[in-house]
C-alpha cells in the first residue's frame, strides 16, 4: 500500500524528500513549486526551480501558482483527493483551505528543533547563534508560523567550523529519510503528534543584506559564527585594500585564534589572522568580486595584506 501525496517545495533542499517519497512507492499526485524565475547573467531566461526540474524528471505534474488564496486554486488542490500534503521549503503561505485540503492534513519538514528557530532561515540562524545542535522535524501544519504539533525528530550536531552550506547538505538528506519514516507511520496509523511548547521559542528571520557585513568589534566567536553561518550564500564580507582602493571580499571560512589579540579589524600576521574585540579569527577561504572561492594562501598571492593593515 501507499499514500497519495501532494508535494510542495522549491529549492534544492526539498529535492531529496520528493525523490525519497517517490522511491518509497508513494503516489505523488502533483508537485507545487514556485513559478520559474529570471536567471542567467542578464536575468532574461526563466529558470524552473530545482523541485520543478526534479518532478519533471520523475514524470510528475507540476503546478506553479503565484498564490493559493483564490477559490479556483483551492478547488484544484482539493480535487486531487490526496491523503496528505508534504511541504518542504515551499515559500508560499498556505491558507486554511489548503491545510485542510487533504484527508490527513499537511506535514512540514522543518530544519530546526522546534520551537527554536521557527521561520525562514533556521540553518543560518542556528550557526550564527553558536548552537551546537539542531535537527530535522516533521510537523503537522496549522495556521501559525511553524507552531503545529511535532510528529518526528532527528538531531544533528553542528561542528565548530561547520558552514551553513555543509549543514544544509547534511540536513536535506536527513529530512528525506525522516519524512519517509513519518509517512510510513501515517499510513500504518501509528504517527503520534506532540504539541509544541513556547519555552525557548525563537524566530529565524530572513537574512537581510544589511546584516552580512562583518563587524570586527564583535568577539572572535561571534565573527566566526557570522562567517560560517552565511557561507556560502549570501556570504559575510568586509572591505580590503587592493592598490589604491578598497574592494569587497566574501569571507567563506575561518577558524578561531583565541590566543591572538590586537586592535579590532587589524591584520595580525602573514596568514590572515584578523583581530576582533576579543581574540581573533583566521580567514581560510575568501572570494573576490567576480572570482572563485580561494584558499587563503592562494588569495594572498594577489593581495598584499601586511601586518597592521586595517580591514573595514
Amino acid at each position: 500500500m501507499s499514500l497519495r501525496l501532494i508535494f510542495m517545495g522549491t529549492p534544492d533542499f526539498s529535492v531529496p524528500t520528493l525523490q525519497a517519497l517517490a522511491a518509497a512507492g508513494h503516489e505523488i499526485a502533483a508537485v507545487y513549486s514556485q513559478p520559474p524565475r529570471p536567471a542567467g547573467r542578464r536575468g532574461l531566461e526563466l529558470t524552473k526551480s530545482p523541485v520543478h526540474q526534479a518532478a519533471e524528471a520523475l514524470g510528475i505534474e507540476v503546478r506553479t501558482p503565484k498564490s493559493l488564496k483564490g477559490e479556483d486554486e483551492q478547488k484544484a488542490f482539493a480535487d486531487l483527493r490526496a491523503d496528505a500534503a508534504i511541504v518542504v521549503a515551499y515559500g508560499l503561505l498556505l491558507p486554511k483551505a489548503i491545510l485542510e485540503g487533504t484527508r490527513r492534513g499537511a506535514f512540514n519538514g522543518h530544519a530546526s528543533l522546534l520551537p527554536r528557530w521557527r521561520g525562514a532561515a533556521p540553518i543560518q540562524r542556528a550557526i550564527m547563534a553558536g548552537d551546537r545542535e539542531t535537527g530535522m522535524m516533521v510537523m503537522k501544519m496549522d495556521e501559525g508560523l511553524d507552531t503545529g504539533p511535532v510528529a518526528m525528530t532527528e538531531k544533528c550536531a553542528i561542528g565548530p567550523d561547520m558552514t551553513a552550506g555543509e549543514l544544509h547538505d547534511a540536513m536535506k538528506e536527513m529530512g528525506a529519510g525522516l519524512m519517509v519514516r513519518a509517512m510510513a507511520a501515517l499510513e500504518a496509523g501509528a504517527l503520534s503528534l506532540t504539541a509544541q511548547g513556547e519555552d525557548g521559542a525563537t524566530y529565524a528571520k530572513k537574512i537581510l543584506k544589511d546584516e552580512t557585513r562583518v563587524d570586527w568589534a564583535q568577539t572572535a566567536e561571534t565573527v566566526h559564527n557570522h562567517i560560517r553561518g552565511l557561507a556560502p550564500f549570501p556570504g559575510a564580507w568586509c572591505e580590503m585594500p587592493f592598490g589604491d582602493k578598497d574592494e569587497r571580499v566574501k569571507l567563506l571560512r575561518s577558524t578561531l585564534q583565541k590566543d591572538m589579540s590586537g586592535e579590532a579589524g587589524t591584520v595580525l600576521d602573514d596568514a590572515l589572522a584578523i583581530a576582533c574585540d576579543s581574540g581573533a579569527v583566521r580567514l581560510t577561504q575568501l572570494q573576490r568580486a567576480g572570482g572563485k572561492p580561494m584558499e587563503a594562501r592562494d588569495f594572498l598571492r594577489g593581495a598584499k595584506l601586511e601586518r597592521g593593515t586595517r580591514l573595514s
